[in-house]
């Protein structure tokens, strides 16, 4: 089981493999009360959740204690956590039965890991998470200028935001967005997942500068004008 993963260099111990083996069963089990995601296949679930969510791994700072915007059904967290073993995640989602599902799968898995069922634009105003966060991450949550406004705000100065994204040129218009912010694009890492099943793009922006107090602007701005 997970050929294409080990043959990638991941899971290289018996351990992480059978984490991920226990993932997967908890994954379909929970899809079939909730929708967490449309992907049925063991080997689509494989490569197009769980190769991608790994392809990023080597990307967070050693020890950091990170936080991931609209968790899900735990992509790219959770393989990224079982990987990564030195890595702290606070999981974000706003619905209630995707958190019961990701308490459930991070205490069956031992992780090291809190969720919290709120909000990230709500998050960012919170004292007590604000500029906290050596790493932030988030996948197929939202466009670039709308998920900048809700994660660069949970950002330390000197931290990153890691983007999980397919390839398209949302970076370009959101680069306005990023800079007000207070972020940088430091790096752009492009890859093809297996099986030709596609390309995508992960967008590692730095925090150069403290995020000006008015945003996370709130109301759904983010969304509906976003910078």
């Amino acid at each position: 089981m997970f050929e294409i993963l080990k043959s990638n260099g991941f899971l290289k111990t018996e351990e992480k493999q059978e984490k991920l083996k226990l993932f997967l069963n908890i994954l379909k089990e929970w899809n079939e009360k909730f929708n967490l995601t449309s992907i049925k296949d063991d080997k689509e679930i494989e490569i197009k959740h769980f190769e991608d969510s790994l392809k990023g791994a080597f990307l967070f700072p050693e020890n950091a204690n990170a936080i991931e915007i609209g968790s899900g059904g735990g992509f790219p967290s959770i393989p990224v956590m079982i990987e990564r073993e030195d890595l702290k995640f606070t999981l974000v989602e706003s619905v209630g039965k995707k958190c019961e599902f990701l308490k459930y799968a991070i205490e069956k898995l031992s992780l090291n890991a809190v969720v919290l069922n709120k909000r990230a634009e709500d998050l960012g105003k919170d004292k007590n998470y604000r500029e906290s966060f050596e790493v932030v991450t988030a996948r197929a949550v939202a466009n670039m200028q709308t998920l900048s406004e809700y994660t660069l705000p949970l950002i330390k100065k000197g931290g990153v935001f890691i983007a999980y994204k397919s390839v398209n040129n949302e970076m370009d218009l959101a680069k306005n967005a990023v800079k007000i912010l207070g972020g940088k694009l430091k790096k752009e890492y492009k890859y093809n997942l297996s099986n030709e099943l596609g390309e995508r793009v992960i967008y590692v922006i730095e925090k150069i500068e403290n995020t000006p107090d008015k945003y996370p602007r709130g109301n759904g701005k983010e969304r509906s004008k976003p910078l």
